[in-house]
Order: C-alpha cells, then sequence, then structure tokens
C-alpha cells in the first residue's frame, strides 16, 4: 500500500502504545529492526520503558528483541525482568536448548545463525573482523558514555550531541588529501568543539 515495512511497523507501535492500558497483554517483536542500529535501539529503548511505566502505560509486555543493550533496562526501569533462550557453547559451535532461563544475554548470535544457515565461510570470517572493530568502537564509546552519565541527564544529551557532531566531522574528512597545516587546523577546530 506504498508504505515501508518500517512505517508500518511504526505505525502499529504507535497504535498500542496509544491503547495500552494495565489491562494489556503486549506482544513486541523486534522493534525497530528496520532502521539503522542506534534509531533501532533508541527506538525499542523508549517504546519498553514507555510500557514498564505504570503511570503511562503499565501493560503486561513481552517484549522479543535482539538489541542485547536492553538487559541494561532490568536495573533501570521497575518491572523489568530479562529473559533468553538458554545456548551451549563448544568451541566456535552453539547449540541452542530450545529453553528459556532467567537473565539476560551480553552477545548476540547473529554470525553463528548465519553459519547454521550456510553463509559462505569467507563471508563469516570477514563478518567476524568487521564485528570485533565495531565492538570495539562501542567500547571506547560505553566508557565516554558512562563518564557522562555521572555528571548527570541534561550534560549526558548535550554530552551525545556533541560526540556525534564531532564523529561526524571526522568521517567526513579524507586523511590522503591533507596537508600537515589542513591537520593542524581541523585538529584545533575538534578540540575546540569538543571542549
Amino acid at each position: 500500500m506504498g508504505q515501508s515495512t518500517f512505517m508500518v511497523e511504526m505505525m502499529e507501535v504507535a497504535n498500542i502504545l496509544k491503547e495500552a492500558t494495565q489491562n494489556s497483554l503486549v506482544i513486541l517483536d523486534e522493534i525497530g529492526r528496520g532502521t539503522s542500529t542506534y534509531d533501532g535501539l533508541s527506538i525499542a529503548w523508549a517504546v519498553a520503558t514507555f510500557m514498564a511505566d505504570k503511570e503511562k502505560c503499565g501493560a503486561k509486555t513481552l517484549f522479543a528483541t535482539h538489541y542485547h543493550e536492553l538487559t541494561k533496562l532490568e536495573e533501570r526501569v521497575e518491572g523489568v525482568k530479562n529473559y533468553s533462550i538458554a545456548v551451549k557453547e563448544k568451541g566456535e559451535d552453539i547449540i541452542f536448548l530450545r529453553k528459556i532461563v532467567k537473565g539476560g544475554t551480553d552477545e548476540s548470535y547473529g554470525i553463528h545463525v548465519a553459519r547454521l544457515a550456510g553463509v559462505p565461510k569467507e563471508v563469516l570470517k570477514n563478518a567476524r573482523e568487521i564485528l570485533k572493530n565495531l565492538e570495539r568502537k562501542s567500547m571506547l564509546g560505553e566508557k565516554n558514555m558512562e563518564k557522562a552519565e555521572k555528571q548527570g541527564a541534561g550534560q549526558l544529551d548535550m554530552y551525545n550531541y556533541k560526540i556525534a557532531e564531532i564523529a561526524h566531522e571526522l568521517d567526513k574528512i579524507n586523511v590522503n588529501e591533507l596537508t600537515p597545516i589542513d591537520a593542524m587546523n581541523i585538529l584545533v577546530k575538534l578540540k575546540e568543539s569538543a571542549s
């Protein structure tokens, strides 16, 4: 009907959020998967938080997600409980035990599932390398986020905005085309922006 799958999903989520009450049972599966990772994670986080808030909604909700970052909600939001599927690991092999256990997971098994599905070894090897790089960047970002959280929520928003702005500027730079003086000027500009 001329709508993207993500738009349809968001329209359904909007309807659920408007109509759900404390007497509702809501089942949500993979909210936010049709957009960028950070957009999707942000939407999923906000929806889960809204559903759990007894004053805003408080519906009994089953919220299935691949965003393992959402497991942190159990510590931060009253009423949130984590459950995950039990997995047995043997070296590089995994076995899904088809058993739901209390607790979340801080690991995703997407590459394992891709291997089980028959994705070529060359692609899997490349995916593992890309994942390592992304996790390294994410860990650096998490350390900065923890530092900013200690400073307060309002400052955290400003901090996140500044970090995103600086990262965007860095992404636009082609270091192979810079003269030493250009590099120095950019560094001064970024340092001023950061402070």
